[in-house]
């Protein structure tokens, strides 16, 4: 996902910049979109679209089989059982995946510059290094499992409380999907603008 997002930024932003003559800065539009942006979104879609959305199937499918009513009476606690233990697992999972997204992002955006469009490798380098800010890659991560938790934590509740049989955990995936994807892009805007909207180095 991210090296097709990455792909983007190479070929919108160079045509871009390129229709007013400075498509030099496409390295500066890596470091600044992919990190603030574009890979905690794209990592947002991935989580909740393949392991939240399996944790919802998996607790909604032990809720109708009756499992987790077993549980309860053999007296383990199953919020903390099963349902901490998933979104501490979607935390730490985040945490490989976001390293490994931020860099295909990147190497995406340079390859797609410099070797379709042919910038030199320098010039790219050059913007590229000068407005990646090491501060931002870390307020970048720890966004992004800022919202590992919430994804998780709504996966996880409407895995826990599906009913209605087959057909009902696969609603509680839909929307399960919906509104953690809704809730990370609103929580990408808000972190967005209070970690980056005062800074100025636009």
């Amino acid at each position: 996902l991210t090296i097709t997002t990455g792909a983007l930024v190479a070929v919108q932003g160079y045509n871009q910049f390129a229709s007013v003559g400075v498509e030099a800065l496409t390295g500066f539009a890596s470091a600044f979109f992919n990190v603030r942006l574009i890979v905690p979104g794209t990592t947002a879609v991935a989580l909740s679209a393949t392991i939240g959305a399996g944790a919802t199937a998996q607790l909604g499918a032990m809720r109708i089989n009756e499992e987790i009513d077993a549980l309860e009476v053999i007296g383990i606690r199953s919020v903390t059982y099963l349902a901490a233990t998933r979104v501490l697992s979607g935390v730490i999972v985040v945490i490989p995946l976001y390293c490994i997204a931020v860099m295909m992002a990147f190497l995406a955006a340079r390859t797609g510059t410099t070797v379709i469009y042919g910038q030199g490798s320098g010039v790219y380098d050059h913007y590229f290094n000068t407005f990646l800010n090491p501060t931002d890659l870390i307020w970048s991560f720890g966004q992004v499992v800022a919202i590992a938790v919430v994804i998780m934590m709504v996966h996880t509740y409407y895995g826990y409380t599906a009913g209605g049989g087959p057909a009902g955990v696969g609603e509680a995936v839909g929307r399960a999907v919906r509104i953690s994807m809704v809730i990370a892009a609103i929580e990408i805007v808000f972190i967005s603008l209070a970690v980056y909207g005062q800074s100025g180095n636009f």
